[in-house]
């Protein structure tokens, strides 16, 4: 194997262990999905969540620092299609929580909506960080 060659499969294979690494560090944020838990709630539907804190959020689930935070949804259309309006909740975040959001319809045709948590649960392999 020619020299030039063995050096990149080195760095290839370090760059892969130090990364292997930091996903097994104090892994301590939260998860916002806009996803449906209990799918027997008839009133219930899902929304995507399009800010946090003010700023896009671009993953799915959306990750967040515990704490206070301000987040913005966007609801199921209303009517006869169309797009769904945004609202937006604050809600206190704990460390290490996976949070489930929806909208909560009246009927299935209206576009006003309010907004719930349907389910939280820890997240696995997350550790809170330490108070202090």
């Amino acid at each position: 194997m020619p020299s030039d060659i063995r050096r990149a499969a080195q760095l290839i294979c370090g760059a892969a262990v130090a990364l292997a690494g930091c996903a097994s560090t104090n892994y301590h944020y939260s998860q916002i999905l806009g996803e449906r838990y209990h799918r027997t709630t008839i009133d219930t539907y899902p929304v995507s969540v399009v800010r946090i804190d003010g700023k896009d959020t671009l993953r799915r689930p959306a990750l967040v620092e515990p704490g206070r935070r301000d987040i913005s949804v966007q609801g199921p259309p209303g009517g006869v299609g169309g797009v769904g309006e945004v609202r937006s909740i604050s809600m206190d975040v704990a460390a290490c929580t996976r949070y489930y959001l929806v909208a909560v319809k009246s009927q299935a045709l209206a576009t006003d909506f309010a907004i719930r948590v349907d389910h939280q649960e820890p997240v696995p392999g997350c550790t809170a960080p330490r108070a202090g």
